[in-house]
């Protein structure tokens, strides 16, 4: 399995990091639309796309309005766009209002549900568990699972979220063979993480511990920050030893 990392900045692009998009080539499976969409194109391999929407924020959206030119570089047979019933119709009532961006995109649009079970990718080989997160707005995680992929693979994408360690949250996401986890804030800046309803580094560090993952990455990193650590990792490696920071280009073996 191979994750590419397109777009790893919450909030809005810097020089270093675009927003959120992350990329299942294999499976043709898309994390978020953030802007890092634009650089889909070149690593697109399936005849289909399905692309995971978190929630409806902009730093997590704006980025199918770039699917004209993705499909002109790369056309495929079918888009489908998966998110909560609420958050797709304030994308397709608002992003897509004609006053703002009047090209419609040649999507479908598929409902989640949390607790629902879903298939998706080329030849629909992937299980995936949707879960609600707490944030301002709601938004969802996910477990996507390969059955029949060796051990078992599993992967999570818990981003825009304050960081559930309770016990329901720990059976969701234990054994993962990775974590990919938002932290938005540095320790120092807890008070910011919890007004914005985002996480730190130690937080997330133990709810890795916790969950008896294989692998943590931290996703959703602050715009301001200019340094390869952004959020002051050594002291979430002294909780969970195998975390990295994700930066854009990166791409992920699991």
């Amino acid at each position: 399995m191979d994750l590419h990392c397109l777009g790893t900045a919450g909030y809005h692009p810097s020089e270093r990091r675009h927003t959120s998009c992350y990329f299942l080539p294999g499976d043709g499976v898309v994390l978020d639309a953030g802007t890092g969409m634009f650089r889909l194109p070149p690593l697109i391999r399936t005849p289909t796309l399905d692309i995971l929407l978190s929630h409806a924020h902009l730093d997590h959206v704006v980025g199918l309005t770039f699917l004209h030119n993705v499909l002109r570089q790369r056309p495929v047979d079918e888009i489908r766009v998966w998110g909560e019933a609420h958050s797709l119709a304030a994308i397709r009532e608002h992003l897509f209002a004609e006053s703002i961006f009047p090209a419609p995109i040649p999507v479908r649009w598929e409902n989640v549900t949390p607790g629902q079970e879903l298939q998706i990718g080329s030849g629909g080989r992937i299980l995936v568990e949707p879960r609600s997160q707490r944030h301002p707005g709601g938004s969802v995680g996910y477990r996507l699972r390969w059955p029949e992929a060796g051990e078992a693979k599993s992967l999570i994408y818990a981003t825009d979220t304050d960081g559930d360690d309770s016990a329901a949250a720990r059976r969701w996401m234990a054994g993962a063979d990775l974590l990919m986890h938002e932290c938005s804030f540095r320790d120092s800046e807890q008070e910011w993480a919890i007004k914005t309803g985002h996480c730190w580094p130690t937080r997330v560090a133990k709810i890795a511990r916790d969950a008896e993952v294989r692998r943590l990455l931290l996703t959703h990193l602050g715009p301001l920050e200019p340094d390869d650590d952004p959020v002051g990792i050594a002291a979430a490696r002294l909780i969970f030893p195998e975390v990295s920071v994700a930066a854009d280009g990166d791409r992920i073996e699991f």
